[in-house]
């Protein structure tokens, strides 16, 4: 039987480089924090390894974002980015994201990911490990 999804926090505070002259935040910035919360779900709850993915040229590759910009997150402030696995089929998997800021009761961004593992450096896709459609499969 499939277990629960995995899923991940991550903590930032909004620094200089990551906003425009007016404190708002870029929108690559979301990017970047996503992709921060998104490498540690991997590393830390789903079983993968940066460095294994090095030696076999095996990574999860981004195929597609879908991100909605609800709310700016300005200069200084916390944010917590929630980032989990939402499903799974043979050669694709789709993770969401939330960011939060402290002090503020809403949802800043919502972003919806597509992911492949991909033999590099050829670029084929491959099938998603066998035992990800027993751990969180339907």
């Amino acid at each position: 039987m499939p277990s629960e999804m995995p899923s991940f926090v991550t903590h930032e505070e909004v620094m200089f480089f990551d906003t425009d002259i007016g404190g708002v935040v870029h929108n690559i910035a979301y990017l970047r924090m996503i992709e921060t919360c998104r490498t540690k779900l991997a590393t830390e709850k789903m079983g993968m390894d940066l460095k294994a993915m090095a030696d076999t040229g095996l990574f999860p590759v981004v195929v597609r974002t879908e991100i909605d910009y609800k709310f700016p997150a300005t200069l200084g402030h916390k944010l917590r980015i929630e980032g989990r696995l939402e499903s799974l089929d043979r050669a694709k998997f789709f993770c969401t994201f939330e960011v939060y800021a402290e002090g503020l009761d809403r949802v800043l961004i919502q972003c919806r990911q597509t992911l492949a593992m991909v033999q590099m450096p050829g670029g084929r896709p491959q099938r998603l490990p066998a035992d990800w459609k027993e751990k969180w499969g339907d």
